[in-house]
């Protein structure tokens, strides 16, 4: 059966199945769509909730691009990996900084003056237990409150005129290794915050809390009993059918799910027509596979739930009993988009495991799964015939298993690496062009799993990395692509010194922004990709590009402080190879191109 054929079926169906139990339209936060469709405006990481990252300002366009000037910069104080992005509401701009979290507002009237300060009080002790540096990707704004989801599970609401806290609850317990490193997504009356500790097996969660003060509205885990985990057995499905009755209990070993890891570490999404949050859980724990036999549910998952209620619509499970660290905790992009003159609500994915996936977002059926890297080993393909017993799955290649030979073996050339095809940094996608523009890495690795003992708060990973570039890639361990979500194509691609890890931003103007580990601040073509402009930050880009429009002035933004998994080795100092998760040694010459650094740097065209 072919994919167009699937989809059309799939989109004739779809108003019956929203009719025979779904909601119907909810509204989501006020203040969220408005400020979002402001263009001028900022108010979550990924700019809208479609997770986009596109922007309707043309000021800054193809033609001029290239005389962007540095106007005013900004220095955070704080020397690790700065992710995420600035958020702008009205003349003010809200910076975040990495652990220990600080929080600025910056008066836009006046290039940044410091209109207050937001220091929390956290124990340094939770650093020990952030897996790849102790970075934060942001805030996010709501109602009059600005939202910091802090290193140790703290979340605190800001008045966003004052700096004063409102209220604040903590989430999660670093003494049983859960930490904090991403953002949260205001939707109706309710914050979306996630959990870390996947490598110190914390069982993973998704929480939403009352944006009025703070009250606990839902919990869902991502292991577990059907009840803890707000799963229907027979109305929640997987590619069509139901999940069924312990669905995540018969997956695992004994009582293994309790420390199963599967966190929430990365973004969230959300369709206000279906009222459905969409995001993805993290690894299973241990890294070693044998210690954990079974498919290992729901770890390496996509989730639609109900906003309302948390409830899980369907699920979408990647990577099956992963074998290799393969995070499905990246973004979930929403688009509509017409195929054979039928318009379908989609949702793109691309995954570390190297698959960029696309699936109807309201029923979960999946519709393309294809490597956005050709390098790609691990499996050979995932299976895309509804008709077959496997249909879904990946078929995996048994040389690149990692529980073939048992424990202590080393497993070697498997791509890609852990940190994947595509670690976190959000991708972007343009309507004007139909392209999703990807930040990846070219990595690959030998793996040696080992058994492990777990141990409250202490580490839970039981394998060892060593991570060096993939094949042909002629000395470039990153690419910068243009992905065409239907055809499952890459239609351009760039390579880099490094692996891409600052987060894309895509225009109106035909411009798309990515930054670089050397720190180069690089426009890009949308339709060819062929370079317009590039400025070198005093640090290395982890962050996300943003702009923005302030008194009829357009400005692109960009944190530059280098570190993440990537650039673990030079932000923390290490100096054994084998430290950083297999990082330090395959990123040692990123020395000699950057320095640590904490920087906002604001650019924008020369006036008139």
């Amino acid at each position: 059966m072919g994919w167009r054929y699937l989809i059309r079926r799939l989109g004739a169906g779809l108003t019956m199945a929203l009719s025979l139990g779904g909601p119907g339209p909810a509204s989501a936060n006020d203040d969220v769509l408005r400020r979002s469709a402001d263009p001028r405006q900022q108010v979550l990481q990924t700019l809208d909730y479609a997770n986009t990252r596109f922007s309707r300002l043309t000021q800054i366009n193809a033609s001029n691009v290239g005389q962007l000037q540095v106007v005013w910069t900004f220095s955070t104080g704080v020397l690790r990996g700065h992710e995420g992005a600035p958020l702008i509401v009205d003349d003010v701009m809200y910076v975040h900084t990495p652990f220990p979290n600080i929080v600025y507002a910056l008066d836009l009237n006046h290039d940044g003056r410091i209109l207050w300060k937001y220091e929390p009080r956290q124990t340094a002790a939770v650093t020990a237990i952030m897996c790849c540096d102790l970075v934060y990707r942001g805030l996010a704004y709501a109602d009059g409150l600005v939202f910091l989801h802090q290193a140790d599970t703290t979340i605190v609401a800001l008045d966003a005129r004052t700096g004063a806290k409102k209220w604040s609850v903590v989430n999660g317990d670093p003494a049983k290794g859960e930490s904090n490193t991403a953002t949260v997504m205001p939707v109706k009356d309710k914050l979306i915050v996630g959990i870390a500790g996947s490598e110190f097996g914390a069982r993973g969660h998704l929480t939403a809390y009352n944006i009025k003060d703070g009250s606990l509205a839902w919990r869902a885990y991502s292991t577990g009993p059907d009840a803890e985990m707000r799963i229907d057995p027979e109305h929640t499905t997987e590619l069509g059918r139901p999940v069924g009755k312990d669905s995540s209990l018969k997956s695992w070993k004994g009582d293994q799910w309790k420390t199963g890891g599967g966190a929430t570490w990365g973004w969230f999404a959300y369709d206000p027509k279906l009222n459905l949050i969409y995001y993805g859980t993290a690894n299973p724990s241990t890294w070693n596979p044998t210690q954990r036999p079974g498919d290992n549910k729901w770890s390496m998952t996509i989730f639609a739930r109900d906003a309302e209620t948390g409830s899980a619509r369907w699920v979408y499970q990647m990577t099956p009993h992963d074998q290799w660290d393969y995070d499905g905790v990246n973004e979930m992009i929403l688009t509509d988009q017409s195929v054979d003159g039928h318009e379908l609500p989609l949702l793109t994915h691309f995954d570390r495991n190297g698959f960029a996936y696309t699936l109807n977002r309201a029923t979960g059926a999946l519709l393309v799964a294809e490597k956005f890297d050709p390098s790609v080993n691990w499996a050979k393909k995932v299976d895309l015939d509804p008709q077959s017993p496997s249909y879904g799955r990946p078929l995996v290649d048994p040389t690149r298993s990692t529980e073939e030979k048992g424990e202590d073996e080393v497993y070697g050339g498997i791509c890609p690496a852990a940190l994947g095809t595509k670690n976190q940094q959000p991708a972007a996608y343009s309507p004007q062009t139909g392209l999703f523009y990807v930040p990846t890495s070219h990595m690959c690795m030998d793996y040696e799993p080992f058994h492990v003992d777990y141990r409250e708060g202490q580490p839970y990973v039981g394998a060892t990395l060593a991570m060096y570039p993939g094949p042909d890639g002629k000395g470039a361990t990153g690419r910068f692509i243009a992905w065409d979500n239907l055809k499952g194509k890459i239609a351009w691609s760039k390579d880099e010194r490094f692996s891409v890890w600052s987060g894309a931003l895509a225009t109106a103007g035909g411009v798309v922004f990515y930054g670089t580990l050397e720190g180069y601040l690089k426009a890009v073509d949308a339709r060819t990709g062929a370079e317009l402009y590039r400025f070198k930050t005093p640090s290395g880009i982890v962050g996300n590009v943003s702009t923005f429009e302030h008194k009829g002035r357009q400005y692109i933004a960009v944190l530059s402080g280098v570190g993440g998994w990537a650039g673990i080795g030079l932000a923390a100092g290490l100096t054994d190879p084998n430290d950083g998760s297999g990082a330090n040694q395959a990123y040692a010459a990123l020395n000699r191109y950057t320095a640590l650094g904490g920087q906002l740097t604001v650019f924008a065209l020369p006036r008139p």
